[in-house]
């Protein structure tokens, strides 16, 4: 190479490395969604799509044939695999009949035992407990500026609310940190981050089997589950998926807020009307839904007008955030200010499902919850942050907490400082994209194999059937 090239040479390679943060991320996330495609098989129906148009989304999703669940689609065994152990009894994978039934019912007795009241109660009490250890941790939070993942700051906040939600007293401390454990590897493994750690999950199992044994929850357990099952029941709607869920929610409202400067100062100026955090709550579950995408599986055919039915037997994919954002007009801003006109409020805005095809067990009290927490939280801290905010979240969420002091007690933390640190946290989110999705594409093409070998949900259907009690080893590695 001549002298004149190799300086050219060295700037391109300059430019291309500089650059990686901003396309390679993008182009792993493709590359993983056709790996993910090519195992898993070509099947279903894309909802809103061609063959279901926005229009029609909602009927179809509601439709009595759209019911089943798991039986029939391949895209169950990697659920299954994820969900691990007891998917063959979680409540949103059991098939339609009398054990989800059961199952459906009793969630709903142990979720209405408490009135809005107590649920608030009970929300900010725990969340004043973890920040309150969040102090003791730290030394006091002082003039220090504290930096957090959001995700696993909320995450001990759940695992307290719903333990004592299930068993109406206080949950122990090691026993809080057993369902984080669990609930923390389900989702790490659901975003690629990390493989399963089933050591971890069969210890939350085991508490609650001794747990059950010994002291039984007020409201009895699903009467058509065995004791393993019980256990199983409670750990994979409870302390896996409600956890999670909710944690993520308040990970996504939080990183909202620390995002977009404005509206947090409208809130804690305290000058905006009553309801306008429910109205963040709502833009941010418009932007960030919890659920990506729903596959149910057709039990019978779907009739439509002046379209082909729907066979029986097909895979629906229900897609929350392409709904979610179509009819749109003007950017995708953040803008709480929709809400407060049924004129500009969004009609495809369906943040805790579809009422006739299992909705969250939880969107009665969700909101409140939600707003309870977010409440503790910005009484005490201001947040900033300058991660990006994507749905999925596998950064969980970085952010700084900058305590409510007085401005001569923050001399350790000024503006130029701060400035500095979210500047270094920008910096460092996309740089650390790079690896983090490189190891999504490893992980997860290796887990959606190992899913597809073990064939949990396939062979559960192969060897029972669909509503009976299958052996209780299955699942549980």
């Amino acid at each position: 190479m001549s002298r004149v090239g190799r300086p050219a040479a060295g700037a391109a390679a300059v430019a291309l490395t500089a650059s990686l943060p901003y396309w390679l991320p993008r182009l792993v996330i493709a590359l993983r969604v056709r790996l993910f495609a090519r195992v898993n098989g070509e099947e279903g129906i894309p909802a809103p799509g061609r063959e279901v148009p926005v229009e029609e989304f909602k009927r179809v999703y509601g439709h009595p044939a759209a019911n089943g669940r798991s039986r029939g689609a391949a895209l169950s065994d990697l659920f299954w695999y994820w969900l691990s152990p007891g998917p063959e009894v979680h409540q949103e994978h059991l098939e339609p009949g009398p054990r989800y039934d059961d199952v459906a019912r009793t969630t709903r007795q142990i979720l209405a035992g408490l009135s809005r009241e107590r649920w608030g109660e009970l929300v900010g009490r725990c969340t004043r407990r973890v920040l309150d250890e969040l102090e003791t941790r730290t030394g006091g939070y002082g003039a220090r500026e504290l930096r957090v993942r959001l995700r696993d700051l909320m995450m001990p906040v759940w695992a307290e609310v719903y333990y004592e939600v299930v068993f109406r007293e206080p949950c122990p401390r090691h026993v809080r940190d057993l369902i984080v454990g669990n609930a923390d590897d389900v989702v790490n493994a659901l975003k690629c981050t990390s493989l399963r750690h089933m050591d971890r999950r069969d210890r939350l199992t085991s508490y609650l089997r001794e747990r059950l044994a010994s002291a039984p929850p007020p409201v009895p357990l699903p009467s058509l589950l065995t004791e393993r099952e019980r256990a199983y029941y409670l750990q994979g709607t409870f302390f896996n998926t409600a956890v999670v869920q909710t944690s993520e929610a308040m990970a996504h409202l939080l990183l909202a807020l620390a995002t977009h400067q404005g509206v947090q100062d409208r809130l804690l100026s305290g000058e905006e009307e009553d309801g306008y955090l429910d109205h963040v709550i709502n833009e941010t579950l418009k932007h960030f839904p919890l659920f990506g995408v729903a596959h149910r599986i057709t039990t019978d055919e779907i009739p439509r007008a002046g379209r082909t039915p729907i066979p029986a037997g097909s895979v629906l994919l229900f897609n929350y955030p392409e709904y979610q954002r179509s009819g749109a007009t003007g950017p995708q801003r953040f803008d709480p200010g929709r809400w407060l006109s049924a004129d500009t409020r969004p009609a495809a805005f369906i943040p805790f499902g579809v009422t006739a095809n299992r909705p969250c067990p939880a969107r009665g009290f969700a909101v409140l919850t939600m707003r309870v927490a977010a409440e503790e939280v910005l009484r005490r801290f201001r947040l900033a942050s300058t991660a990006e905010h994507t749905r999925s979240l596998p950064s969980r969420g970085p952010c700084l907490l900058i305590p409510h002091t007085p401005r001569r007690a923050r001399v350790a933390w000024g503006p130029a400082t701060r400035a500095a640190r979210l500047a270094g946290m920008r910096l460092g989110d996309r740089w650390g994209a790079i690896p983090r999705s490189v190891t999504q594409l490893v992980l997860g093409g290796y887990m959606v194999w190992d899913a597809r070998r073990q064939g949990l949900c396939r062979n559960y259907f192969a060897t029972a059937a669909g509503d009976t009690a299958v052996p209780a080893a299955v699942g549980s590695r």
